[in-house]
């Protein structure tokens, strides 16, 4: 790693720290400048490091371009829930992508699909379900969206690489909280539960280029 991503990969570490502070505290003004800005860092991390493979990187780029998109969607005040679930959706398109230019074992990817499927079926099935109960239309996207970042998660194990998998598994747990307050029932400290999985799930990912 570079001198200068550690030092930009520090100061993300002080944003994050920051706006999970924001969210346990519910100061809500702060969150909305410091959860997107926690991306704007983490991109700039992504270009400043010497990668692995550069496709990646451009992929990884993209994918964190429309996270950052996400984000702002789903903490506005507006309802904007199905267009930040898209934007998160095409962003693992891409991470599967820079996943996959990494390198993977079909070994591994095998396993990783076993893992993700037996989730999406315990759990990822009762959060589908939820959201039918909330909105009918809501059912597809949300199981479209389980599919995905379970795709990207198999991807992950299958670079047998630490960063990645940890990052994705993190990612997956961020989600999965998300989804099961938002559709069957919330628990205390759940908001910071998942920015703080969340935020640490996007860094693997990003250090998983190193």
């Amino acid at each position: 790693m570079t001198a200068l991503a550690f030092l930009l990969l520090s100061l993300t570490a002080v944003v994050a720290v920051g706006d999970w502070l924001a969210v346990a505290n519910n100061y809500r003004v702060a969150e909305y400048l410091l959860k997107p800005l926690v991306m704007v860092f983490l991109i700039a991390v992504t270009l400043s490091i010497d990668p692995s493979s550069d496709f990646a990187r451009v992929m990884l780029v993209i994918g964190l371009v429309l996270s950052m998109i996400g984000d702002i969607a789903l903490m506005l005040p507006k309802n904007l829930f199905v267009v930040g679930l898209g934007a998160f959706l095409i962003a693992h398109v891409f991470y599967v992508i820079a996943l996959l230019s990494l390198g993977i074992s079909l070994t591994g990817f095998v396993v990783g699909v076993v893992l993700t499927t037996v989730v999406a079926v315990v759990l990822g099935r009762r959060i589908v379900q939820g959201a039918a109960r909330t909105d009918k239309t809501m059912a597809g996207p949300v199981a479209a969206y389980i599919s995905v970042i379970s795709l990207m998660v198999a991807a992950a194990i299958g670079t047998g690489q630490f960063f990645a998998i940890s990052g994705a598994l993190l990612f997956g747990a961020s989600d999965a909280v998300l989804g099961w307050t938002r559709f069957l029932k919330d628990f205390p400290r759940s908001r910071i539960i998942v920015m703080v999985t969340y935020h640490l799930g996007q860094a693997g990912l990003v250090l998983a280029l190193l």
